[in-house]
């Protein structure tokens, strides 16, 4: 049974089994998940997710994606909650409580507690017959025919099952709630998701040289331009403003196509109406047009005043993609 084909089978046999379990939730969203997902959204506290054993690893993995796309949640072990901790819980707070059974012992002291506190109470489980389906207010059903586990024991499909509800939810509330990028990146500034959502042409050039010479430059002065500030690209600048660019490739075809430049000015081998941005302008949205171009730099420009170079290398160092 441990030779490679059998590993594979049993690999792909796992995922297959899964995703099946997924797509049957389809068939479970109904009128309870309209108006549980209503009752989220109208609520003036907070959602409350509970769970025990690896359930209450699910809740606190939903608890972790309502807080980062604008839904306040807290996690609350169904175990420590009759220990204490149910003084967590407020007045207007929502209460989702996750459970493939829903007829373990902590469950069932602990939703008639919640009922009593007046709080909305809504059951995700597999088992439409158990004592926390009969007593939520509104029921999730992620019911499974078994789970991967060769001993269908170890939590597996249910657990999936669990984990896109919760999905499930927090994009229709996402939707409900107009959550944009811009949003998201409130809650996200660290790292490369926050850089890619936060981070401005701008705060690059605060450190990086400027290359540029004037049109009637000599390709000798061009080529020092270029070396020296080691962008790959000098901006040419006519009385503060560009006119063009000249890229070391440039450079490398006319050394190619001319058997003397003595003569030549940086006017001459210019390329004209380079692409252009604002320094106000996202990092990502720079590196989009970078790749929609083909080009390794863009000319960075505010109210006709040129304030520097930003190139593809450098946005890759700072680890936007």
């Amino acid at each position: 049974m441990n030779t490679k084909e059998n590993i594979l089978i049993l690999a792909k046999n796992t995922i297959l089994s899964e995703s099946e379990s997924i797509a049957k939730l389809i068939d479970y969203i109904d009128t309870d998940f309209v108006e549980a997902t209503q009752i989220l959204f109208q609520s003036k506290g907070r959602i409350i997710v509970s769970g025990i054993g690896k359930s209450a690893i699910i809740a606190q993995k939903m608890v972790a994606t309502f807080n980062s796309t604008g839904t306040p949640s807290i996690f609350l072990h169904a175990s420590e909650a009759i220990h204490g901790d149910l003084g967590m819980v407020q007045t207007d707070d929502v209460v989702i409580c996750i459970s493939k059974s829903g007829n373990s012992p902590e469950i069932k002291i602990l939703i008639p507690i919640l009922k009593r506190f007046g709080n909305k109470l809504i059951a995700i489980t597999g088992n439409m017959t158990s004592f926390l389906a009969k007593e939520s207010h509104y029921v999730l059903n992620t019911t499974v025919d078994s789970e991967s586990c060769p001993n269908n024991l170890a939590p597996t499909n249910s657990t999936t099952a669990q984990l896109v509800m919760g999905d499930a939810l927090a994009v229709c509330l996402m939707q409900l709630r107009n959550f944009t990028s811009d949003d998201f990146a409130k809650y996200h500034p660290g790292g490369a998701l926050g850089k890619k959502l936060l981070f401005r042409v701008g705060a690059m050039l605060e450190n990086s040289l400027k290359p540029m010479v004037a049109p009637e430059a000599q390709i000798k002065k061009v080529i020092f331009e270029i070396s020296e500030k080691r962008l790959g690209v000098t901006a040419v600048v006519d009385e503060g403003k560009v006119i063009g660019i000249i890229t070391d490739g440039d450079i490398r075809r006319m050394l190619n196509d001319k058997d003397s430049f003595a003569d030549l000015t940086a006017r001459d081998i210019m390329t004209k109406n380079p692409k252009m941005i604002q320094s106000t302008t996202m990092v990502a949205d720079a590196l989009n047009i970078l790749e929609d171009f083909s080009i390794t730099q863009l000319v960075v420009v505010d109210n006709d005043t040129y304030k520097g170079i930003i190139h593809l290398h450098d946005i890759l160092k700072e680890g936007i993609v």
